[in-house]
C-alpha cells in the first residue's frame, strides 16, 4: 500500500533527490529517499530517472511512499542521559559508548530514542517515524560523545539543513593502529555499501563522495600507535573506520574494519566525538561544546604512554 505525493518543480536546476528531501524529509530519511527512487517509486513526468538528475523546471514529480498498516511503537525507557544542554528547541547529549542511537535489527531496546522518549515525551508528537523521533544525526553504536538533539520538528528542519550545507562543525578524536603517511592529511574517497557484506560499507568508485581530514596529535607510542583529531566534511555511513581502513590505518578496536586479532583488550573502537558547534535553530546564535574522552579510552593511552 502507497501514497502518492505529486508536486511540480518551480526552480531550475535543482536535484531530484534534493528536492525530495525538502518535501517529504519530515517523514522519510535522505537514504530512505534514495532507496525509492532506486526502485522506480520516484517518477519525473511519468518515467522514472536517477537520484541525482537535474531538473529544468515545470516537471511533475511524483513520490510514491509506503505506508506501514501497523506502524511501530518505541517504549520509552528510563535510561540516564548525560546532558551538556537543553532548551525547548533543542539538547546536546554526551553519548556513552554501547547505545545505539535508534532501534533496529537486535537492538530493539535500551537505545537513544527509548531514553529521549522517556525523558522529552513532546518529541514523539514530530511528524516523523518514532524510531527516528528527535534524530538529527548519528553516532555509531560503540562511538561516545556529542550528537545533537531535536525537540521540535522546526529545529530538526533547521539543523538538519546545516549538516546538508555544511555549516555544522564535528571533530573526533582516534587512535589508529600506525601512524598514518602524513602529519596531516585528507582522503577523498566515496563510500557505497559493500556489495558482499551489506552491513559494511566500502570504498568505490561508484559511491558518495566523502571526505575526512586528520592530523596526527600525539605519537611514540609503545605499540607505534597514532593519536588522531579528525574532522569530516560529509557524513557517510561508517566514514571516518572506513577512511582510516583505506589508509592502511584502522581505529584501535574496531572489529568490523580493523585487525582480524585485536593487539589490545578493548571492548569498543576508539573513538570519540568530541567537538561539535553549530547555529542554535531559533536564535542564529553559535554554540559550541566539547566533551572530554571517557575514563576508559583515557586508561589505554596511559598505558600505551609507559616505557
Amino acid at each position: 500500500m502507497t501514497e502518492n505525493l505529486e508536486f511540480t518543480v518551480q526552480n531550475p536546476g535543482e536535484r531530484l533527490d534534493k528536492l525530495i528531501v525538502t518535501q517529504v524529509g519530515d517523514r522519510l530519511s535522505r537514504a530512505q529517499i534514495q532507496t525509492l527512487i532506486k526502485d522506480g517509486m520516484v517518477t519525473v513526468n511519468g518515467a522514472q530517472v536517477k537520484a541525482g538528475i537535474k531538473l529544468k523546471g515545470g516537471e511533475t514529480i511524483t513520490v510514491m511512499i509506503p505506508v506501514r498498516e501497523a506502524p511501530e511503537n518505541v517504549k520509552p525507557e528510563a535510561i540516564p542521559l548525560t546532558v551538556l544542554y537543553e532548551d525547548k528547541d533543542i539538547a546536546v547529549i554526551d553519548k556513552p559508548a554501547g547505545m545505539t542511537v535508534h532501534p533496529g535489527v537486535n537492538n530493539e531496546t535500551g537505545t537513544l530514542v527509548a531514553a529521549l522518549l522517556s525523558r522529552w515525551p513532546e518529541i514523539a508528537k514530530m511528524n516523523i517515524e518514532e524510531k527516528r523521533a528527535g534524530i538529527v544525526h548519528r553516532l555509531d553504536k560503540d562511538t561516545s560523545g556529542l550528537i545533537i538533539i531535536a525537540k521540535r520538528d522546526v529545529a530538526r528542519r533547521k539543523l538538519m539543513a546545516q549538516f546538508q550545507n555544511r555549516t555544522i562543525e564535528k571533530s573526533y578524536l582516534a587512535l589508529l593502529e600506525k601512524m598514518p603517511p602524513t602529519q596531516v592529511g585528507r582522503i577523498d574517497a566515496p563510500i557505497a555499501r559493500d556489495p558482499k557484506l551489506r552491513q559494511r560499507m566500502t570504498t568505490a568508485h561508484n559511491g558518495r563522495p566523502s571526505v575526512t581530514e586528520y592530523e596526527v596529535i600525539e605519537r611514540d607510542f609503545v605499540g607505534g600507535q597514532a593519536m588522531v583529531r579528525i574532522n569530516i566534511l560529509t557524513g557517510r555511513t561508517h566514514q571516518i573506520r572506513v577512511h582510516m581502513a583505506f589508509i592502511g590505518c584502522p581505529i584501535v578496536g574496531d572489529a568490523v574494519y580493523g585487525y582480524r586479532k585485536q593487539r589490545l583488550s578493548l571492548k569498543r573502537h576508539f573513538l570519540h566525538a568530541a567537538h561539535l558547534c553549530f547555529d542554535h535553530p531559533r536564535t542564529g546564535e553559535r554554540m559550541c561544546f566539547d566533551s572530554p574522552l571517557p575514563p576508559g579510552l583515557l586508561n589505554i593511552l596511559e598505558k600505551l604512554r609507559e616505557k
